[in-house]
């Protein structure tokens, strides 16, 4: 699970989370409740990934926690980035070893240039060769993840042998900023019917 905004959840010895509100963070115990083990990483001496999360060492720090899953549980890996972390998925799609992972999911990805300055196309989505799954939320007002945008990501990962899009629609709003965790970007109120969407993707890939 690879977070958005700075990337940082500000994750303490005993396993909680200081910084909680990210869809993928929030919903960690809807995920456990469905069978799935969940690796979410906090970023390293509290720095933040704006603007690392397309370059080839952070692809290859995404790999090391693929590879770490797979020590972990004999199952199929799966990378799953929201907002600025879809960048980190696909970059490490995109240079993952043949055989690691089984497919990346991308949900309200950033597909326009703002204040990171990158987005998933600046992550080789020409090199992703597993199936993806993008999710885009009707509802979301995100300047950087615009729903529209979706058909053009799945596009630019022409070397996929699957990609599906899947829409979704709704999704309250609680933050000042349309980008924020709490709004229909980040699914906040619909996080039952986006995970079982994508739970039901992932089972359809195992």
């Amino acid at each position: 699970m690879l977070p958005g905004g700075t990337g940082k959840i500000g994750l303490k010895a005993n396993g909680e989370v200081t910084h909680g509100d990210n869809f993928l963070v929030r919903t960690r115990d809807i995920w456990a409740r469905h069978g799935y083990a969940v690796i979410i990483p906090d970023t390293i001496d509290k720095s933040s990934l704006r603007g690392d999360r397309s370059s080839l060492p952070y692809a290859k720090i995404v790999v090391q926690l693929a590879n770490f899953a797979r020590s972990q549980a004999s199952a199929p890996v799966f990378l799953l980035g929201t907002s600025q972390g879809s960048i980190a998925a696909i970059d490490g799609a995109a240079h993952a070893p043949p055989g690691l992972i089984s497919g990346v999911i991308l949900t309200e990805s950033v597909s326009r240039i703002g204040g990171s300055g990158e987005s998933v196309f600046s992550a080789a989505p020409e090199q992703v060769r597993v199936p993806a799954l993008i999710v885009a939320n009707r509802a979301d007002q995100c300047n950087v993840a615009p729903p529209s945008d979706a058909p053009r990501i799945a596009a630019a990962m022409k070397n996929s042998p699957d990609v599906h899009v899947e829409y979704v629609d709704g999704g309250k709003d609680r933050s000042p900023r349309a980008c924020g965790s709490l709004t229909p970007h980040g699914y906040y109120g619909i996080e039952t019917e986006v995970i079982d969407v994508i739970a039901h993707w992932i089972d359809s890939h195992r």
